[in-house]
């Protein structure tokens, strides 16, 4: 039987989804080393042309959000994604690096992953992220796993409040959100306007989960309300562009495009929105991953994974800079130069391992609804 989500498309992007996430089982294990994920897999060419892609560094990060999009999965595919071992040993051992978890992001995802895999230990994840998340101010990001976290464990109590209020704070006389969340010195000042995709579907995501847990009427608004603003700038190609400016919802810069925006994070979120009981963003999710289909050279068989992103060949992300201090001088100024002499022609050839457990939980996951 087809799942719910997958059930949503027309055939054609059916087939294509369902070769992603059976991919995604594919690609996962050569990613996973002494119990956890490695920070990425980055691809070399050989001298024939081809490519191997070489693994490199650890991700607790990373390994949380694999956990997640593997829970989703049967135990014959769970092992299979883990190369014989099952969800709660990768779970188990999160929970046992909690103490050298030093920021509230990762204690959240691993929070939520242990919800969500039933491990006995929850509440060491419970706490750890109540040490870590005490600050004034917060990468949006985090924020919003925090909430989604506590909302996969079921809490209600001030906890929960707090997270809550933290997140539907930050839309306050915005569009859409900023990347922190708070007053601090997280960001720079001349970009304390901007927003990335990131900052968008996390949130979105964590409001639409608080709304299916609880029939919060305020987290659905405000979820619908970053819906429509990231669905309203999609591009001209099924484009989720990167950088907004969080006070009108217009895009600062678009690029990079990366291929985890496409296939997953952007479904996702809307997915889980329309679970919830929302709008069902099903024509712009297709159109998202009409950008995978017609890039056909993104998606690497042989290797199972795909590559990272599109961008510009510009030195330190000089685009972003120049137009995110642009239009903190003056709303919507494009300097439209800067796109003829940085065209997006490159591409980043790298895959790492939380790409792939995004698109298994953006497709296989439910929100609301019974499994």
């Amino acid at each position: 039987m087809t799942d719910h989500r997958i059930a949503l498309l027309s055939s054609g992007h059916q087939d294509f989804v369902t070769g992603m996430v059976d991919l995604s089982v594919r690609g996962l294990p050569p990613g996973y080393a002494d119990g956890e994920f490695v920070f990425t897999r980055r691809g070399r060419q050989n001298a024939d042309g081809t490519w191997t892609a070489a693994p490199e560094g650890r991700s607790i990060r990373y390994s949380a959000i694999v956990a997640l999009g593997v829970g989703t999965l049967t135990e014959q595919r769970q092992r299979a994604a883990l190369a014989g071992d099952s969800l709660l040993d990768l779970v188990g051992n999160l929970i046992k690096r909690l103490p050298e978890v030093t920021g509230a992001g990762d204690a959240a995802l691993i929070c939520w992953a242990a919800a969500e895999a039933g491990h006995a230990d929850l509440d060491l994840a419970l706490s750890r992220l109540a040490e870590l998340d005490t600050g004034a101010q917060i990468h949006t990001v985090e924020a919003a796993w925090a909430l989604a976290a506590l909302v996969a464990a079921g809490v209600t109590d001030g906890r929960a409040e707090r997270a809550r209020e933290r997140l539907l704070a930050g839309l306050r006389g915005n569009r859409l959100y900023p990347h922190a969340l708070g007053k601090g010195p997280l960001v720079p000042r001349y970009r304390a306007h901007v927003g990335c995709f990131a900052d968008q579907v996390y949130p979105l995501q964590a409001l639409a989960r608080l709304h299916a847990a609880t029939g919060d009427a305020e987290a659905l608004r405000a979820a619908e309300q970053v819906a429509e603003g990231i669905c309203r700038a999609q591009g001209p190609q099924g484009e989720w562009w990167w950088h907004y400016d969080a006070r009108t919802g217009s895009v600062v810069e678009g690029y990079p495009v990366y291929s985890v925006h496409q296939l997953s994070m952007g479904p996702m979120a809307l997915l889980d929105l329309a679970d919830a009981g929302g709008t069902a963003y099903v024509a712009e999710i297709s159109k998202g991953l009409d950008w995978m289909i017609e890039r056909p050279a993104f998606v690497l068989e042989e290797l199972a994974l795909t590559w990272r992103k599109e961008a510009r060949a510009d030195p330190r992300k000089l685009v972003r800079g120049v137009r995110a201090a642009a239009t903190g001088v003056r709303q919507g100024m494009r300097l439209g130069v800067l796109d003829r002499i940085y065209p997006p022609v490159a591409v980043d050839r790298e895959c790492r391992p939380y790409e792939l457990g995004w698109l298994l939980y953006a497709w296989l996951s439910t929100c609301g609804q019974t499994s």
